[in-house]
Formats: C-alpha cells, structure tokens, sequence
C-alpha cells in the first residue's frame, strides 16, 4: 500500500521516496529486485526506477552490477551513524535479549516502533534446535500482526489505536481475516489484561510468538521484547512461564532505559 501523504508541495514523492528506502532495507543483504519494489511500494516500475535512480545519486541506495538488485547506499550507513546517538538503545538490549534466548532456549529479539511498524533490530538465537526463522534484523511488520507489534498496539492510548486501525482498514486483506478490525481488538484487550501478546501461528502456520512492551520515561510503549519458537514449545502450562520471564526482562529493560536517558 502507498504512503499516504499531505498537503506539503513534493510530499506525494517523499513519501514514496521514504517508502523506497524502509523496502530496500528491509529486504537485508540479498537486496531487492526492481519488480518487487514496484509491487511492494504500488507503484509502476518506471516510477520506482526513477525514484530509485534519484536515491541512488544521492547515495541513498546502490544497484548490485551483476545481481541488478538493489541495496541500501552508504549515505544510509553515515546517518544511521549520527542518529544512533540519539535513537540507539541496542547497546542497552543486547545482554537482555541474549539472557531471554539463554533461559527459554527460544529464538528472542529487540524490536522498536518505527510510525504504524515494527523493526527487528536484534535477533538472538536460543538452544532448542528447531527454530521460527519469520523474524530477523531488519524486517518489518504493521503494528498489531507480529506479537511485537501486537504488544505496542495493546498499550498505546485507545485514540491512537483508534485512529491507527482508521489509517489501516486493509490489515485483515493483507494479513488474513484474523487481523481485520473485530479479531483484532479482541487480541489487544487480551493483550492488555494477560500482560503481553500471544501470536498464535497467524504470521505463518506452526510458528508461535509472544511478545512485552518496553516502554519509555513517558510510559509509552516504544519498544518491545519477543519470543517465537515452533507451536509445540508453546503449550498452555510453558506458555504462562515464558510469559513470566518475558515480562521481568521487558521491565529490566524498561528501568534500564529510563535510567540512562535521564
């Protein structure tokens, strides 16, 4: 779905521009194909050759020579850099995601809330051997489908949920019905009362996730902790432990985050 954009002259092609960008990067280090960004970004190829052409001038984006895919350009490198100092709490994280992979054996990650999506910004594999590969760095899903994003949504102001499934009517299209309007408010009041969200194979069938809010000085849900393993490893008796320890490291994250930007 295209960005919607504003009554700003030039904000239509920024914000296609800035949509470019999140699909580049997102697609990791394989890159994207040319199609695939059009599709994606709904827009025609030519648009998004040319588009993409003026990213790329600018440094923005690069075009692999032999794969003709493209890529996040070092411009991207340079002020992710500069803005790390302001926005990266990865650093504050690492150890913490690294200890919820280590006590449940579970695949867990660090994702922050990036305007209506999640992005996975730490992956940390656990023991178990078979493993939920439907998140890793860098990917992005909508608020409200991934258990990260399920848990942020849950604990945003209900205007902000309101006014979020009002920008969002196609979420049950894209995603499947399980994510349409009704369903989905009926997960996010759950999600409230239990504490953090459970995704039970919506994403992708056989792959379960959960999901905490970490929140900011403010007490607005910025961030979130998640874990996601196959269904078995998800029974109802294991499922209240793994919440437990979910929810006593999204609070350790959560003070530790306070702590350091005051």
């Amino acid at each position: 779905m295209e960005p919607a954009s504003g009554g700003v002259p030039g904000a239509q092609s920024i914000a296609r521009a800035a949509h470019l960008l999140r699909l580049v990067t997102a697609a990791g280090a394989e890159g994207a194909a040319l199609h695939d960004l059009a599709r994606d970004a709904g827009l025609t190829r030519s648009t998004t050759h040319r588009l993409l052409t003026a990213l790329r001038a600018e440094g923005l984006v690069d075009r692999d020579a032999d794969s003709t895919r493209w890529m996040p350009g070092p411009e991207l490198f340079l002020m992710g850099s500069v803005a790390a100092a302001r926005y990266d709490v990865t650093g504050l994280a690492r150890d913490i995601v690294r200890s919820l992979a280590v006590k449940t054996e579970e695949s867990a990650f660090f994702s922050v809330r990036r305007a209506d999506e999640t992005v996975c910004l730490l992956r940390e594999e656990g023991a178990f051997p078979i493993r939920s590969f439907v998140l890793s760095e860098g990917v992005r899903f909508p608020l409200g489908v991934a258990s990260a994003g399920l848990a942020i949504l849950a604990f945003l102001p209900d205007h902000d949920v309101d006014a979020y499934l009002e920008r969002h009517p196609d979420l049950g299209s894209a995603w499947g019905g399980t994510h349409g309007e009704r369903p989905l408010r009926a997960r996010l009041a759950e999600t409230k009362e239990r504490g953090y969200a459970i995704n039970p194979g919506l994403i992708v069938e056989g792959s379960w996730g959960i999901g905490a809010a970490v929140f900011d000085r403010a007490g607005r849900p910025e961030w979130a902790l998640s874990l996601t393993g196959v269904e078995f490893r998800f029974g109802p008796d294991r499922m209240a432990q793994l919440g437990r320890t979910l929810l006593a490291h999204a609070h350790e994250l959560s003070a530790r985050i306070a702590n350091a930007r005051r």
